[in-house]
């Protein structure tokens, strides 16, 4: 994606842009010392760990972790492509970026796209002017007498489709708006004789946005006597309602505050929850969970409140969502609101407070899994039924902390032997699931691991000590490969005359630890003198390569001993030499 914009632009927008000023549009800074400090955006806290360096053009959160450059920063808060942040950047700062030829193909799909959304935010407008006017009354006494307030029904652009045939057919026509994509985004249908009529009349209207906020579906709820009581638009070329959640565009900014998301199941649930001030809420699309919606909800938390309505509906739903959000690793809730009522009732009745508390108190997807689906005082025949149908559901635990606890408690549920469930589950789970991915190799944390840090640090605020590294190739001697290969990335650079800035290459460094270690590094570090600088560098060399002649004769050693009860005594001389060498060596560069 980075090929499209040319590599000097890039940099032309890393030299310009003050990332202290970006940060500040979003959070309150306040001078602390060289740094810069405030509230971090992408987790809760009280106390200020996010931290900003203008001279080294960084940021980091010693609470959370995140960290990064300016393109980062805006990917992460408004979850763009790196692309997009680049562009967004350019315009400004006013960097004028070329445009990129697109095939007809691509054309051809742009231009129906912004058709459509074109079309559809025309009839949103439309929606709302009606709901405001005189053949809106419907709409505004039925809201109303659902207690929605004026505010959140203007948040949410909430409109109301005309009882006539025509009314948003002919506002289209006058706006130009072609009759064909306008069938197309599911506004009109068509009639056999060319013409068409409105898809929605007579109804309560609620705009379904993208993330980025642009309108590309509707949903209709009508007022009165009717059916179907909800009608929705037709998948299009810009809406398919797996891929979205009613209310994202606007919930997501009190997700990344709250670090948790609540979904209901239906319009009417979410818009009673904003009424009562909580505003970290989605709304399903009239269909179960997808993993598209699941893994659109990991972009923003890992913590999720499952509220579905307490019918067989809602608790089937809620069900089915529960392998996707244990498969996606994500910790969810399921709350099963009391007497029957759904989020929409409760919180009418009961208030904000008595809401968050179901929510604190819910069970976790696990334990309501064993408690509502396998039971308890199960006969052999449903006890054998329970089996088959947890099986698939615990293969399907990315956790494998979390499938070991669950396969033991279904075990002592069901009265099966334990290692008969690891069994079953290891082998479906073969077949179904990517295996687990073997644990990153990680050295003991310690003065080694800072050690090989503090050197690339160094490496990094001074070419000269590139040099130098790259001269007595010490990165030969390190231990960690993640580190390893920053360094090997930081000696190309240099090789090739472009030094390497550290606001440059974070973005490169793909291991989070190395780079949440290296931006705290370089937010902490003091500004020593030159000969401290000198001497703080020949220390940190020569402590890496002690040890690396450390492991080697140790290596040596266990090498010989093998040898010698092998009895292997050509080999054996060979290693002496290969030991008395090294010891000669080290002997030399420690003169």
């Amino acid at each position: 994606m980075k090929g499209h914009i040319p590599e000097d632009r890039i940099e032309e927008i890393r030299n310009r842009i003050n990332i202290v000023d970006l940060v500040s549009e979003y959070i309150t800074l306040k001078k602390a010392g060289r740094n810069y400090l405030g509230l971090c955006p992408f987790h809760r806290e009280k106390t200020p760990s996010f931290t900003v360096n203008a001279e080294k053009q960084i940021y980091h959160c010693f609470g959370c972790g995140e960290g990064g450059n300016a393109f980062s920063f805006l990917m992460k808060i408004n979850n763009m492509t790196f692309p997009e942040a680049v562009r967004h950047l350019a315009d400004k700062l006013g960097v004028t970026l070329p445009s990129r030829e697109f095939t007809a193909e691509e054309k051809s799909r742009r231009d129906l796209r912004e058709s459509l959304i074109r079309a559809n935010q025309l009839a949103a407008v439309f929606y709302e002017k009606t709901l405001r006017s005189a053949a809106g009354a419907r709409g505004r006494e039925y809201l109303e007498r659902r207690g929605i307030r004026p505010a959140v029904a203007e948040t949410f652009r909430l409109g109301y489709a005309p009882d006539g045939w025509r009314g948003l057919r002919d506002h289209l026509q006058r706006e130009k708006v072609s009759l064909k994509h306008a069938e197309q985004a599911g506004l009109l249908v068509a009639r056999s004789d060319g013409d068409a009529y409105d898809r929605f009349r007579g109804r309560l209207m609620f705009p379904i946005e993208d993330i980025s906020g642009s309108v590309i579906a509707f949903g209709g709820r009508i007022i009165g006597d009717g059916e179907p009581k909800y009608l929705n638009s037709p998948e299009s070329a810009v809406y398919v309602k797996g891929r979205n959640l009613y209310g994202l565009s606007r919930a997501k900014n009190a997700v990344r505050k709250d670090d948790t998301l609540i979904i209901v199941e239906g319009y009417f649930d979410l818009l009673a929850l904003w009424n009562a001030g909580l505003s970290n809420v989605v709304a399903t699309l009239g269909t179960a969970l997808t993993r598209e919606q699941v893994d659109l909800i990991r972009r923003y938390t890992g913590s999720v409140a499952v509220t579905f309505d307490t019918d067989a509906g809602g608790k089937a739903a809620l069900e089915r969502s529960m392998s996707l959000f244990l498969e996606r690793g994500l910790k969810a809730k399921a709350v099963v609101l009391p007497e029957g009522k759904d989020p929409d009732e409760f919180v009418s009745r009961h208030g904000r407070d008595a809401f968050l508390e179901e929510i604190r108190r819910a069970r976790a997807l696990v334990d309501y899994y064993i408690d509502e689906v396998i039971g308890t005082g199960l006969s052999l025949d449903e006890r054998r039924d329970a089996w088959k149908e947890a099986l698939p559901f615990m293969a399907g635990i990315a956790d494998p902390v979390e499938r070991g606890q669950f396969m033991q408690r279904v075990a002592e549920r069901l009265g099966v032997d334990e290692g008969l469930v690891r069994r079953e589950v290891g082998r479906l789970g073969t077949a179904q699931r990517q295996p687990d991915p073997p644990p990153p190799i990680r050295h003991a944390a310690g003065p080694l691991d800072a050690v090989e840090l503090s050197l690339v640090r160094m490496m990094i605020e001074s070419p000269a000590r590139v040099r130098d590294v790259d001269r007595e190739n010490i990165l030969a001697c390190f231990t960690s490969e993640p580190l390893k290969s920053l360094g090997e990335s930081i000696v190309e650079s240099h090789r090739r005359g472009q030094p390497a800035r550290l606001a440059e290459l974070i973005e490169r460094v793909g291991d989070r630890e190395v780079r949440e270690k290296l931006l705290e590094a370089a937010l902490t570090a003091g500004s020593p003198d030159d000969a401290l600088r000198d001497r703080l560098f020949d220390d940190t060399v020569r402590k890496i390569r002690q040890r690396w002649y450390r492991d080697k004769q140790r290596d040596l050693r266990v090498r010989l001993l093998r040898a010698q009860e092998a009895g292997d005594e050509d080999l054996c001389n060979r290693l002496l030499d290969e030991k008395e060498r090294l010891r000669h060596e080290q002997k030399e560069r420690d003169r």
